[in-house]
């Protein structure tokens, strides 16, 4: 059943949207500042450990900085790329484990969006063309894909800390 079908329509989600804008958003120079230096590194789950390095490496582009043991399960692997910015995507792997395919689930992930610059989007774009990835462009600035896992992964040409000409930072 559709929202709309639920009497919940788009009127009301805009509404409740509003609610929670007002009820929680502070004007920028009201924010506090955040309690946190940034994010350090996003964990994925790889089947294959270098398959996911010659995606994320070879056809993205984001260089393999560390593989390590993984320190909470022996012989797992977790290694890391760096996605600029001085900002990681880390992987684990989970050898001899029936670790299910990729599932979008409540307190899931729905897709991590990397900002990229534009002429290398447009690169960026010709790569996943060229190896076969099955993608969709969007507003002309952001390109989504699934890595040979399935994780939905967004690159976007918009500067961090904007969307679609929006400031969200």
């Amino acid at each position: 059943m559709s929202s709309t079908e639920a009497g919940t329509g788009v009127p009301a989600l805009d509404a409740e949207r509003d609610r929670i804008r007002r009820t929680h958003l502070k004007p920028t120079g009201e924010r506090p500042s955040s309690t946190a230096r940034g994010l350090h590194h996003t964990a994925l789950v790889s089947s294959d450990v270098e398959r996911t390095v010659r995606f994320y490496q070879d056809v993205l582009g984001f260089p393999l900085t560390e593989l390590i043991e993984n320190r909470d399960y022996p012989g797992s692997s977790h290694f890391f790329f760096d996605i600029g910015n001085g900002n990681l995507l880390a992987f684990f792997d989970f050898p001899g484990l029936d670790v299910g395919p990729y599932a979008e689930v409540l307190g899931g992930l729905h897709h991590i969006a990397i900002s990229v610059e534009p002429q290398r989007w447009e690169a960026l774009v010709a790569s996943l063309t060229a190896a076969g990835v099955e993608h969709e462009v969007h507003s002309g600035v952001s390109v989504y894909f699934r890595d040979p896992d399935g994780a939905r992964i967004e690159l976007i040409a918009d500067p961090l800390g904007e969307m679609y000409g929006e400031h969200v930072l």
